[in-house]
């Protein structure tokens, strides 16, 4: 089984416009809502390509009941914890001349409702997957990915970590399965320019020497690089396309990865479907679907 974690859910409410205009009245020409977070973006992706899992979390108020309800009808297994307060957040982004986002802070989340969580977690069995990914909210400790890991560390499973700086970099030395930090984030992560796939090798087998088993480093149009286990660089392109969305790509990836592998038990194929997954989504409008995914494969 394949579990997602997303602290700090959200609606993205995407609004359309010709033209922002700072002080005055903005109409939209057209709007979407979707539910948001990178581990639902996970499990959304998996679950269109028939990957069985479970999304875990934390939802509130009517904006919480409507995450819920839109996963469910996509044919997610949600499993929240409801909280007794507050409401999910909701993401604004406006599309005009320029992209602009307003993000919502999200409920409070106490040591009880994170006490709730874990006994979740220990459901989980040897050979799983866990995902954790995306940024915390504030009213948890900016340790809950290690604590979660550590708490898990005896049951031998497959933990994949999407997340960025000390988020990350705390959580290697339980030797998670994958992380995938974009190329960006590998920089901010050693405060260094990044200039080369070599410089990117280097700092990637950084992030192995503290404890990663393998490595994604995702680089937007110009592909991506792993680094295994076994310490194989391995590189790839990406299909071509025309980009009309990255907002989930990476998460796209994510799944990509977990299902590719999981169909093959080969780093090289899980690899080739993240990048087929990834680029699926940039060139739709939401999240990738199996036919476009299967479409993709056959360019790489």
């Amino acid at each position: 089984m394949i579990y997602t974690v997303t602290l700090n859910p959200s609606l993205d409410y995407i609004m359309h416009l010709a033209n922002m205009n700072i002080n005055a009245v903005n109409r939209s020409l057209k709007e979407e809502v979707y539910p948001g977070g990178k581990g639902i973006n996970v499990s959304i992706v998996l679950n269109n390509l028939r990957i069985q899992n479970k999304a875990l979390g934390f939802v509130a108020g009517f904006t919480g009941k409507e995450i819920e309800r839109v996963m469910t009808n996509l044919g997610s297994n949600c499993d929240f914890i409801t909280l007794d307060q507050g409401l999910s957040r909701i993401n604004v982004k406006l599309e005009a001349e320029k992209e602009t986002e307003i993000n919502g802070m999200g409920p409070k989340i106490t040591p009880a409702d994170l006490k709730e969580l874990f006994a979740k977690l220990d459901e989980i069995q040897e050979g799983d997957f866990l995902v954790l990914a995306g940024s915390i909210p504030n009213s948890i400790p900016d340790s809950i990915y290690q604590d979660i890991m550590k708490e898990l560390a005896h049951k031998n499973i497959n933990v994949v970590v999407d997340a960025t700086k000390d988020l990350l970099k705390n959580v290697l030395k339980y030797k998670p399965f994958l992380i995938k930090p974009n190329h960006i984030e590998l920089a901010e992560m050693f405060n260094v320019e990044i200039n080369s796939d070599e410089e990117i090798v280097t700092y990637a087998r950084k992030l192995q020497e503290m404890g990663a088993q393998n490595v994604l480093i995702s680089m937007g149009g110009d592909g991506s690089i792993l680094i295994t286990d076994e310490g194989e660089v391995v590189k790839i392109s990406v299909p071509k396309g025309t980009v009309v969305n990255t907002v989930g790509s990476g998460d796209s990836m994510v799944a990509g990865f977990i299902a590719g592998y999981l169909k093959s038990k080969d780093l090289k194929e899980a690899l080739k479907f993240a990048t087929a997954t990834g680029s699926a989504t940039a060139f739709s409008p939401w999240l990738a679907t199996a036919d476009k995914v299967d479409d993709l494969l056959s360019q790489l």
